[in-house]
């Protein structure tokens, strides 16, 4: 699958809030932008994930079998946003158990308290419960919030908007996305000029008022080896396990992992008949159906 963003433009009431942009994304790739802080990395998140209609320019989506659409419906079905600024990030004041409830019924399955617990158990983080999302270390937040955008159904690609602002080196969240990008997905990640340099890129300064609205350039694109990792142990009472390994946090299979009708990997349950609750089971992405719904008006956001 791949995005394409074809001289798309984002105005606001008064100004442009993303310039004219062209870029491309395909599962299992890893594009690193770069940009100032400011509407361009907010603007320039949710128009390429069908949240947001371009004000000109479009955005397509690359089926497998190279059949395209540009239907914002089907664009918002196999992405996630995840902890864009003022969108999609969580309320600094929940706690990481909450998140994860949240999460998990944004991914359409059960979210009760034990629910939650499970999902935190299996990923190390039950002695994380009770603390607030915010004492989180900047990767290992980046992984929990990306590890709980990959349940949802379809998702195939992910976009990760501006994850310098938390502590951290930037090695601990591109670690992440590179992960991410080697189970299978799509990974778009916006960042400062200076972290992309912190990685290697080589950029010059944003100068000027329009700096703030100018379009985050490409910095880097790497398509990491595909792998299927064993799950990594340690708790957070682990000296250095946040800094070292942050991507311990993901199930370690590639999109469509697992089939709707078999067995949940861990011994879980296989999904309940018709009308039962659903179970606590990671579903496989199926092949997008072209859906072509009315996009919404210029400028206007849709849901997350």
């Amino acid at each position: 699958m791949q995005i394409t963003l074809d001289a798309v433009q984002v105005e606001g009431r008064r100004a442009p809030m993303l310039e004219a942009t062209t870029l491309s994304v395909s599962s299992g790739e890893c594009v690193l932008l770069a940009g100032e802080p400011g509407h361009g990395h907010t603007a320039l998140a949710l128009v390429a994930t069908g949240r947001l209609a371009p004000y000109t320019g479009t955005v397509t989506l690359v089926e497998d079998d190279g059949s395209t659409t540009t239907s914002t419906a089907e664009l918002r079905r196999v992405t996630a946003v995840v902890d864009v600024p003022g969108i999609s990030e969580p309320d600094e004041a929940l706690t990481v158990g909450d998140v994860v409830a949240e999460e998990l019924s944004l991914a359409g399955r059960r979210s009760l308290p034990g629910d939650a617990t499970r999902w935190l158990a299996d990923h190390d983080l039950l002695d994380r419960r009770g603390e607030r999302i915010d004492a989180l270390h900047g990767a290992v937040r980046t992984a929990l919030l990306s590890s709980l955008a990959s349940e949802r159904r379809d998702v195939r690609f992910v976009v990760l908007t501006l994850p310098d602002r938390h502590s951290g080196e930037p090695s601990g969240w591109w670690s992440v996305a590179e992960s991410l990008a080697s189970l299978g997905y799509g990974v778009l990640v916006e960042c400062t000029r200076s972290s992309a340099r912190d990685l290697g890129a080589e950029l010059p300064p944003a100068r000027g008022a329009d700096a703030l609205r100018a379009a985050p350039v490409e910095a880097l694109r790497t398509r990491p080896e595909p792998a299927v990792l064993a799950p990594v142990g340690g708790g957070p009472e682990e000296e250095g396990v946040e800094e070292t390994d942050p991507t311990r946090l993901f199930d370690r299979e590639a999109p469509g992992r697992h089939q709707a009708t078999g067995d949940a990997p861990g011994g879980a349950e296989p999904p309940a008949p018709a009308g039962a609750a659903d179970p606590v089971v990671p579903v496989v992405p199926v092949e997008p159906v072209p859906v072509e719904p009315d996009a919404p008006a210029p400028g206007k956001e849709t849901d997350r």
